[in-house]
């Protein structure tokens, strides 16, 4: 089975909770994963099973890099909030998005690029990662 991680800023949690909602029907099918609070309130939100990290700050970001080097993660659907005014991201932002970009993982850091890859979830178009896992 497929594993999604979930991943939200405090201030995106409720975006990530309605993305949740709108595509239950396609990620109740897949095994997922979240940080402490994210799990909770898409638990909460939509009554799916989401395995439990550690709080993010306590060590669940860290977790979630080492679940995505050791190939455990499929997709990466992380909403992160976007400020005008800073030059830079966030630091554990940029590591989730370079180690997915290193193990090939599709990752989404905005909700249109997350309804493409729900979508393409929801076809099958991402089955060949489980079959590579078999082989």
């Amino acid at each position: 089975m497929l594993t999604i991680a979930l991943h939200a800023d405090n201030e995106k949690k409720m975006l990530l909770e309605n993305f949740c909602i709108a595509y239950k029907n396609i990620l109740e099918k897949y095994h997922l994963i979240g940080t402490q609070a994210t799990a909770q309130h898409i638990r909460m939100a939509t009554g799916m099973n989401v395995t439990e990290l550690l709080a993010g700050g306590l060590g669940g970001d860290k977790q979630l890099e080492t679940a995505i080097m050791n190939e455990q993660v499929d997709v990466l659907i992380t909403f992160e909030r976007v400020d005008i005014d800073r030059f830079h991201e966030p630091a554990d932002h940029n590591a989730l998005i370079r180690l997915c970009d290193f193990y090939s993982i599709p990752v989404a850091t905005n909700i249109s690029t997350a309804e493409c890859l729900i979508m393409c979830l929801g076809r099958g178009d991402l089955d060949w990662r489980e079959e590579m896992k078999n082989r």
